[in-house]
């Protein structure tokens, strides 16, 4: 039994060892894991305090004010239509969306006929009182965008110790918004399946970069994987963020993804 504990501490080991060779060549990275009931730090790796844009993991926190508002009523309802004036990137994204599927596809549009639906008090009361981030929702200066676009590599910003934070109060049923919104946002969360007989629950983000100049670096992108993990009665809350140096074509929130689903069991093991 010791002979197979210490080749279980060795893998994860290397494991621990790929995932920051990884996101070291990607670029500056934090990768945080806590228990869920506990808040016990298990693995912290990088400057975990520094805060960026939540991109697309902001959904989970519009899903718990879509919930709780009434705006979005069931894992299905409502089905929109996609309109031409929404503009979508992705032809992936011209579809019928509901909230399971934007979720899935994380479809912007739908995360910005939410916040119109809810209007700009209603939404700002509901970011102060998760205490998301800053709670900046101002948008980029001079263009009165922050309804739409505060969480698009702008002003809203928020850092992985603070995501683990809010997922764990949400996970734990303490955050001001029904229960049944928060039983709703995690029903339809994305879910993957992960060695050791976990699976793992979350969100992924991606964007653009700003430079010193304040503008859009095209070439570099910042992925966030932000989310929750179960085996049997165990949970722990994980978030990760890379931003990388150098131009990666891939999407990079599914980049990290791919990397926390593969390294957090091991990580994991090494814990026991």
């Amino acid at each position: 039994m010791n002979h197979v504990r210490k080749n279980i501490a060795v893998f994860a080991v290397v494991f621990v060892m790929a995932l920051n060779i990884q996101t070291t060549q990607a670029g500056s990275a934090c990768t945080i894991i806590v228990e869920a009931k506990s808040g016990e730090v298990l693995v912290q790796q990088g400057a975990c305090g520094t805060r960026a844009s939540p991109a697309s993991t902001f959904k989970v926190a519009l899903s718990l004010m879509g919930f709780d508002a009434g705006v979005l009523v069931d894992a299905h309802t409502p089905a929109l239509p996609y309109k031409d004036e929404y503009k979508a990137a992705m032809e992936s994204w011209r579809v019928t969306t509901d909230p399971t599927t934007w979720l899935e596809d994380s479809i912007v549009w739908y995360s910005q006929v939410l916040t119109k639906t809810l209007g700009p008090e209603r939404f700002q009361k509901h970011v102060d009182g998760l205490n998301y981030g800053n709670r900046d929702l101002a948008g980029d200066a001079g263009r009165n965008n922050g309804l739409t676009n505060a969480w698009l590599s702008s002003s809203l910003q928020i850092s992985p110790a603070e995501q683990v934070a809010f997922i764990r109060q949400m996970v734990a049923g303490r955050l001001p918004v029904s229960r049944q919104a928060v039983e709703q946002t995690m029903a339809i969360m994305p879910s993957f399946p992960a060695t050791d007989d976990w699976t793992v629950h979350g969100k992924t983000g991606s964007g653009l970069q700003r430079g010193a100049d304040g503008k859009l670096n095209r070439d570099l992108q910042f992925g966030w994987f932000v989310g929750w993990a179960t085996m049997g009665k165990r949970t722990v809350v994980f978030a990760t963020l890379v931003q990388d140096s150098e131009k990666i074509d891939d999407r990079a929130g599914i980049r990290v993804r791919g990397e926390l689903i593969e390294a957090l069991p091991a990580l994991l093991a090494a814990r026991k």
